[in-house]
C-alpha cells in the first residue's frame, strides 16, 4: 500500500519468537476491557504458547471466568509469560507457567501432569502453541524450517493432546487454535498453512473418537491476528505494514476479539457442540 494513512502497522521486525514490548503498537489481549461473569468457574486450564497474543488473550478471559490457568512457553519468553501469570493472578486464579520446547516429546507431555500438579485436575486444554515463516518458494524451503514447523504445530500438539486424553473426564474440552489458512493457503506460509489443514482433520476425527466419554474437541480458526509472531515471521515491509486489510472488515484483529470464542467452547454453553470450527477471521470465509 502507498498511502501512509491507509497502513495498518508501522515497518518493523523481529527475530523468532517474538517479543510483545517490541511490538507496535502493542496489541490488545484484553487486559483493560474483558469482564468475566463466571463462565467458567472452577474450570482448570492448560494452554500452550500462552506467553502473549492469541495465548495471552485467552489466558486472561478464562482467568476473569473464574478459570485457573497453567501457560506454557519457550525458555525466550519467560519475559511475556510472567507478565500473562500476573494478569491471571491478579484476577485472583491459580497461575502458573511451564518453560520448554513443545517439540520435546517428554516436555510436551509431561507439562499434563505438571498442570495437574498445580490445578488439583484438568478440565480445559487450549493447543494453541505454533510457528510460521514467510517462505520465498517450496524449493528453498529447508528441511530443518519444515520440520521445525511439523514439530511445533503438529507434533507437539499430539504428544500433549496424547497424554491429556487419560487424565479428561465427561465435560472436558480440547481446543485447537487452526487457521483461515487451513481454507485459503498462501504461497508463501505452504507448511504452515499444511499444519492448520491437518489440525482441522484432528479435531474433526478425535471429536468422533472421545464423544462418547462426553469430551468435546472443538477448533477456533482465527483471520489475521496482531500477535508477535507477526513482526517475526518475516514478511516484507509491504505485506507487514497493510496485514489484515484484504478482509472484509479491513483490518486485522487483535487477540482480544478472540477470547471470546475460546471461552464460548470451553463452557457449559457449547455442551453440544463439537467438531467444530469456529471462525473468527474478519469475514474471511472458510
Amino acid at each position: 500500500m502507498s498511502d501512509d494513512a491507509e497502513q495498518t502497522f508501522p515497518s518493523q521486525g523481529q527475530e523468532q519468537p517474538g517479543q510483545t514490548r517490541e511490538m507496535l503498537p502493542e496489541p490488545d489481549h484484553g487486559e483493560g476491557g474483558y469482564v468475566g461473569s463466571g463462565r467458567l468457574a472452577g474450570k482448570r486450564t492448560l494452554i500452550t504458547g500462552g506467553d502473549s497474543g492469541i495465548g495471552r488473550a485467552v489466558a486472561i478471559a478464562f482467568a476473569r471466568e473464574g478459570a485457573d490457568v497453567v501457560i506454557t512457553a519457550l525458555p525466550e519468553e519467560e519475559q511475556d509469560a510472567a507478565a500473562t501469570v500476573a494478569l491471571v493472578e491478579d484476577a485472583g486464579r491459580t497461575g502458573a507457567v511451564l518453560l520448554g520446547d513443545l517439540r520435546d516429546e517428554e516436555f510436551a507431555a509431561r507439562i499434563v501432569d505438571d498442570a495437574i500438579g498445580r490445578m488439583g485436575g484438568l478440565d480445559v486444554v487450549v493447543l494453541n502453541a505454533a510457528y510460521q515463516a514467510d517462505r520465498d518458494s517450496l524449493a528453498t524451503l529447508s528441511t530443518e524450517e519444515f520440520d521445525r514447523v511439523f514439530r511445533t504445530n503438529l507434533y507437539g500438539l499430539i504428544f500433549s493432546a496424547r497424554a491429556a486424553l487419560p487424565r479428561l473426564t465427561a465435560g472436558a474440552s480440547i481446543i485447537v487454535t487452526s487457521s483461515v489458512q487451513a481454507f485459503q493457503p498462501s504461497p508463501g506460509l505452504i507448511d504452515y498453512a499444511m499444519t492448520k489443514a491437518a489440525q482441522v482433520a484432528f479435531v474433526k476425527a478425535l471429536a468422533q473418537e472421545v464423544g462418547e466419554r462426553g469430551i468435546r474437541v472443538n477448533a477456533v480458526a482465527p483471520g489475521p491476528i496482531w500477535t508477535p509472531l507477526i513482526p517475526a515471521t518475516g514478511f516484507d515491509e509491504e505485506k507487514l505494514t497493510s496485514f489484515g486489510t484484504d478482509t472484509p472488515l479491513g483490518r486485522a484483529g487483535q487477540p482480544a476479539e478472540l477470547a471470546g470464542a475460546y471461552v464460548y467452547l470451553a463452557s457449559d454453553d457449547a455442551s453440544y457442540t463439537s467438531g467444530a470450527v469456529l471462525a473468527v477471521t474478519g469475514g474471511k470465509p472458510l
